[in-house]
C-alpha cells in the first residue's frame, strides 16, 4: 500500500519502527511498527485529519487525545476483550502539521463482519443461539464494564469485533474503536464537522444504528444504544441476513423504527424460544425507554432465556465461552480473562470448522467497510492491527448528544418519534477487579497486651466508602503497564541494606517478573514503595492508606483474622510457611520456621486468588499471606483519639506494609493488626501491592 505520509523506514518515539501500511480510511492511516525495545508489532494509528487543525485549536485537541487514550487503556486493563492502547503522542511531520498517533496492540484475525461474509459464502449455516451468545459475549462483557463506569461505544458493529482464531472453535475476541469516537468529536467542534471535507464520514454505521442515531427526536444516545446494536448482530448470527434492509441512509433509518417489524430472529423465520424473542425484543424497541439500561442487563437476560447463569461476577474460560456454559464465580477479578494458552473446545453442534477463507461475497450483498487480514506472524504471535478502514466511520459521542449525518432525515411520517427524557447519570461504581467498600465506623488496632506494641492502643476510625483491589497487582497486570510506558520495568533483583551476594542468589530467582509468562497470575514482587506508588497512579488509583487496608481486611466487628478468630491451623486460608515452605529452604540453604504443619501447595509465590477460604469479608483475596503490601502511610505510632480517613503523617523516614508472605512463620504477621515498617527503597521477593481509589461520581 502507498505511504502518503512517508513514515515507512522512520522510527517513532525514538522506539517504534516504522514497517509498512496496513490500512488506510478517511482521516487515519495504520502502519504495523517494531517495538525496538521489546522486539514485538505494534498497530500505530496516525490521525492525519486531524492535522488538519490551525494552530490555536491543537492543544486542546492533544489533552483531549491523551484523556482519550487513558481512557482506552484503563478499559483494556479492565478487560481483555478491548484492542488495548500502549501508548499516545504527537508527530511532527516535514509540512509543519502536528498529527497525533495512538500505538495499539498487534491483533491477527479477521473481523466478524468478513467472518459472517465467508461464512455465508461457503454455505455454512447460521449458528444457533447458544453459539451467537458464546461468539458475542467477550464484546458483551466489554461494553457492560463500559457501561458500568458511564460510558458508551456507541458504534458497535461486525467490523468493530476482531475474532482471532477460528471462530468456529477455539477463539477470542477482542472489541475495538473505543476511545477514538471523542477524538473525533472535538475534532468536529473545532473544524466545523468532517462532512465539508470527508464526506463518506458519518457519526455511526447506519446498517447498525439504532432510532434515536436516526433521529434526535427519540432522545439521547447511550448504553441503551450498544444494546440495540448488539441485539442486531445476535440476530445476524443466527439468521446470517441482515437485520436491517435498506439501500440508504432513509431505507435503513425506516428498518430500524419500523414498529410493525422488529428484526428479532422470528422476524427472520428463525426458531427460537419465546424467552429468547422477547429478550431480543426489547432490546430492539424503537423507544429506548423500552430497551435494556446497559449491557449487562440485557446479556444477564438473554443468558437466563438460554437457562444460563447471570454474567455478573462470572469468568468464562475459552471452551466454556466455546460451548455457552457459565464457569463458577470468579474469586480474583470479576472480569472475563483469555490468558495465552487457554483454548475453546470444539463445536458441539456438528458445525464444520476451520480457519475462514476468502471469498467473493454473494451477490447482491449491500457493500460494507472492508477489512484488511493479517496472516504469517507465526502461532506465537496473536496480533493484528485495530483498522479504521473506509466507508462509515464510528464518531460515537459523550453525554447525551447525537450527531446526525448531514442527509439524515429530523422526522418523517413515515418514521416514529418519541420524546425521551435524559438518561440520568450512573450511579457511582468501583471498576471492575475492585471491591466496594462502605464507608463506616471501626477500631483500628489492638488492646491485647500479646500483640505488638505498635498495634496498641485500638482506637475508632471513620472512612467514607471507597474502592480496594480484590487481588494483589499481579505480574501480567504490571507488565501491561510498563510495555506501555506508564510504569519503569519491574526489578527482578532483591534489594535492602546489607544483602549479601549469596542471598542474591538465593532470592533472585523469586522475583516473579523474571518468568512473566509462567508467573503471569502472580504478584508482582521486588518493587519498592515509589515503584507501587507510580503503578497505582499510572492506572488512575493509589495506595490504600493503612486504615483502608485494614477495614478491608477485617471489617468493624474486631475479629482476628480475615476469616474471623481462628488462627491459621492449616493451608486451606493462606499461604505462608508450610512443609513446601520449609522443603525450600533446606535445599537453598537458608532455614525455615513454618507457621503450620500442612503443605498449602506452593513453595515460594501463588497466584493470586489460590485461598478462596481466606477472603476478607469484603471478599479480598491474599490480604494475608503471598506477599507484604505497602500501604501509603509514612510510620507513626498510633493515638488514643478517634480520627476520620487518616493518611499518616505528612513526611517520615519508613513506609509500612501490611499481610505477611508467603515465608511468614509467626502467626502473629498475619493479623490485620499487625504493622511492619520498612524504608521505602525496600526491593524484595516478599513484598508487592495493592491499589486503592476514592469512590466519586463519575463526570463521563
Amino acid at each position: 500500500m502507498p505511504d502518503p505520509l512517508s513514515l515507512i523506514g522512520t522510527t517513532v518515539a525514538e522506539k517504534y519502527a516504522i514497517e509498512r501500511v496496513v490500512g488506510e480510511g478517511g482521516f487515519a492511516i495504520v502502519y504495523r511498527a517494531m517495538h525496538l525495545v521489546w522486539n514485538r508489532p505494534v498497530a500505530i494509528k496516525v490521525f492525519r485529519t486531524l492535522g488538519d487543525l490551525p494552530p490555536e485549536r491543537r492543544g486542546e485537541l492533544v489533552q483531549s487525545f491523551i484523556q482519550e487514550g487513558a481512557l482506552l487503556a484503563e478499559l483494556s486493563e479492565r478487560s481483555a476483550a478491548i484492542c488495548q492502547a500502549r501508548d499516545v503522542g504527537m508527530l511532527r511531520m516535514q509540512d509543519g502539521r502536528e498529527m497525533p498517533y495512538m500505538v495499539l496492540e498487534w491483533l491477527e484475525g479477521t473481523s466478524l463482519e468478513q467472518v459472517l461474509d465467508d461464512e455465508r459464502a461457503r454455505g455454512l449455516p447460521p449458528r444457533t443461539p447458544e453459539q451467537a451468545l458464546a461468539i458475542l459475549e467477550p464484546a458483551a462483557v466489554a461494553l457492560a464494564l463500559a457501561h458500568k463506569k458511564g460510558i458508551a461505544h456507541r458504534d458497535v458493529k461486525p467490523a468493530n469485533i476482531f475474532v482471532l482464531g477460528d471462530p468456529r472453535g477455539d477463539f477470542t475476541v477482542k472489541l475495538l474503536d473505543f476511545g477514538i469516537a471523542k477524538v473525533v468529536q472535538d475534532m468536529e467542534r473545532m473544524n466545523g464537522g468532517f462532512a465539508k471535507t470527508q464526506g463518506l464520514v458519518s457519526s455511526f454505521t447506519p446498517a447498525y444504528g439504532s432510532p434515536e442515531q436516526f433521529s434526535r427526536e427519540l432522545g439521547a444516545t447511550g448504553p441503551w444504544t450498544d444494546v440495540f446494536a448488539l441485539a442486531l448482530i445476535f440476530t445476524e448470527l443466527v439468521s446470517q441476513r441482515e437485520p436491517l434492509a435498506g439501500d440508504n441512509l432513509t431505507q435503513l433509518a425506516f428498518a430500524a423504527m419500523d414498529p410493525k417489524r422488529r428484526p428479532t430472529p422470528r422476524a427472520f423465520g428463525v426458531e427460537v424460544s419465546d424467552g429468547v424473542e422477547a429478550i431480543v425484543a426489547r432490546a430492539l424497541a424503537v423507544s429506548p425507554d423500552d430497551r435494556f439500561r446497559s449491557m449487562g442487563e440485557f446479556w444477564d437476560a438473554l443468558r437466563s432465556a438460554l437457562a444460563m447463569e447471570p454474567m455478573r461476577g462470572m469468568t468464562w474460560t475459552d471452551a466454556q465461552r466455546s460451548s455457552g456454559r457459565a464457569a463458577a464465580a470468579d474469586p480474583i477479578s470479576g472480569n472475563v480473562p483469555f490468558a495465552p494458552g487457554m483454548t475453546a473446545s470444539s463445536d458441539q453442534h456438528g458445525i464444520p470448522s476451520g480457519p475462514p477463507k476468502r471469498s467473493v461475497p454473494p451477490a447482491g450483498k449491500r457493500e460494507r467497510s472492508p477489512v484488511v487480514l493479517f496472516v504469517g506472524l507465526g502461532a506465537a504471535t496473536i496480533a493484528a492491527a485495530a483498522l479504521v478502514a473506509g466507508g462509515v466511520y464510528m464518531f460515537a459521542l459523550r453525554g447525551h448528544e447525537n450527531i446526525i449525518p448531514p442527509d439524515a432525515p429530523s422526522s418523517s411520517s413515515a418514521i416514529p418519534s418519541a420524546s425521551v427524557p435524559p438518561a440520568k447519570p450512573p450511579a457511582p461504581a468501583c471498576p471492575e477487579g475492585m471491591k466496594t467498600i462502605p464507608g463506616g465506623k471501626f477500631f483500628m488496632g489492638s488492646d491485647d497486651k500479646k500483640d505488638e506494641e505498635n498495634e496498641r492502643p485500638a482506637h475508632q476510625v471513620t472512612l467514607p466508602t471507597y474502592c480496594i483491589d480484590t487481588t494483589e497487582v499481579t505480574v501480567a497486570k504490571y507488565k501491561e503497564c510498563s510495555d506501555r510506558g506508564d510504569c519503569k520495568r519491574a526489578p527482578i533483583e532483591n534489594e535492602w541494606v546489607g544483602i549479601t551476594p549469596r542471598e542474591h542468589k538465593v532470592y533472585d530467582p523469586l522475583c516473579n517478573m523474571r518468568d512473566p509468562e509462567g508467573r503471569a497470575q502472580h504478584p508482582v514482587n521486588c518493587v519498592d514503595w515509589e515503584l507501587a506508588s507510580a503503578y497505582c497512579k499510572a492506572t488512575g488509583k493509589r495506595l490504600p492508606t493503612e486504615a483502608e487496608w485494614e477495614f478491608a481486611t477485617r471489617g468493624s466487628d474486631g475479629r482476628r483474622y480475615p476469616w474471623g478468630d481462628d488462627p491459621p491451623m492449616n493451608g486451606d486460608r493462606l499461604n505462608a510457611c508450610g512443609k513446601e515452605c520449609v522443603a525450600w529452604g533446606k535445599k537453598n540453604g537458608e532455614p525455615m520456621d513454618p507457621m503450620y504443619a500442612a503443605d498449602d501447595g506452593f513453595a515460594n509465590t501463588a497466584p493470586v486468588g489460590s485461598f478462596p477460604k481466606g477472603a476478607s469479608p469484603f471478599g479480598l483475596q491474599d490480604v494475608v499471606g503471598n506477599v507484604w503490601e505497602w500501604a501509603s502511610d509514612w510510620y507513626d505510632v498510633y493515638k488514643p483519639d478517634a480520627v476520620a480517613d487518616p493518611k499518616g503523617p505528612a513526611e517520615g523516614k519508613e513506609r509500612v506494609m501490611r499481610g505477611g508472605s508467603w515465608n511468614g512463620a509467626d502467626v502473629g504477621w498475619v493479623r490485620p493488626t499487625y504493622r511492619f515498617r520498612s524504608q521505602p527503597g525496600l526491593r524484595s521477593h516478599g513484598v508487592g501491592f495493592r491499589c486503592a481509589m476514592s469512590l466519586v461520581t463519575p463526570d463521563r
